[in-house]
């Protein structure tokens, strides 16, 4: 077997929790290993999540920029063509990311959201991908993953929704789910 190294596309999507969770075990390993890491957030922004502060303590390795505008469908605060040019802007930025050479690995937090939301094309993402720096390492996150998106991917994990405590009204836990 090869040991070629080269930078991977990996998608973590589903209906399960632990999509960005995923991402930032990712980001602490690389991190712990001497690489550079930026994650893109592409659907929060309104809120501010303990990964903001955590990726503070591993700066400047490590940075997050939220660059959405908050949920698009549950609850909106904001009119959907609002969503969609935060969205297109933070592609913008991620186009910009991979071609920097800035890190090695990129994080695209939410973007397959973006995806389902109709807010960004997947096929415009692809052909970024197939045209990325060899070895960056690229992650994208998010429920719903299209499929060309799978196709490209070399790791795709999905999380399976099988027990979560919002069904017996326990509100999301700060530190642990955001």
């Amino acid at each position: 077997m090869s040991r070629e190294k080269r930078g991977l596309i990996i998608v973590y999507t589903g209906d399960g929790k632990g999509k960005t969770t995923a991402s930032l075990g990712l980001a602490v390993r690389a991190v712990g290993a001497g690489l550079k890491v930026r994650m893109l957030q592409f659907i929060k922004g309104d809120w501010k999540p303990a990964e903001l502060k955590g990726a503070k303590l591993l700066a400047p390795a490590f940075s997050i920029q939220q660059l959405g505008i908050g949920f698009v469908s549950y609850k909106p605060k904001r009119p959907y063509e609002e969503h969609r040019e935060a969205a297109q802007a933070a592609w913008e930025q991620a186009k910009v990311e991979m071609a920097s050479g800035n890190q090695d690995v990129l994080i695209l937090d939410e973007i397959n959201n973006a995806f389902r939301f109709d807010l960004l094309s997947a096929t415009d993402v692809v052909e970024a991908l197939r045209a990325k720096p060899e070895g960056l390492h690229v992650v994208l996150t998010g429920r719903g993953a299209p499929p060309e998106i799978i196709e490209l991917a070399d790791l795709v994990t999905e999380m399976k929704a099988i027990k979560h405590p919002y069904e017996k009204g326990v509100s999301a836990q700060y530190g642990i789910d955001f």
